[in-house]
């Protein structure tokens, strides 16, 4: 059985050292660990594992976001995306 990692979209909210604080949305927070790239406050990432792995342009971040919100209220019994 094939297992796919996922990489989720976040916004940079505060940096301690190579660790930040980064918002997945909804006020969601947790850390992540940015010695893999060169971010400021504010920066849109990617993490996997716990690492930021790809720093985001804000459009490309905030239309990934959108497109998650939309899987996750369509698995909570919301419909389908765009019904």
């Amino acid at each position: 059985m094939d297992t796919i990692c996922l990489a989720v979209p976040g916004k940079i909210l505060e940096i301690d050292g190579n660790k930040a604080i980064v918002e997945y949305g909804e006020g969601v927070t947790n850390k992540a660990n940015i010695t893999l790239v060169e971010v400021e406050i504010g920066s849109y990432v990617l993490v996997h594992a716990g690492f930021a792995i790809k720093v985001l342009e804000e459009k490309d971040a905030l239309e990934t976001i959108e497109v998650w919100k939309q899987v996750l209220d369509a698995a909570d019994g919301g419909g389908p995306p765009n019904a």
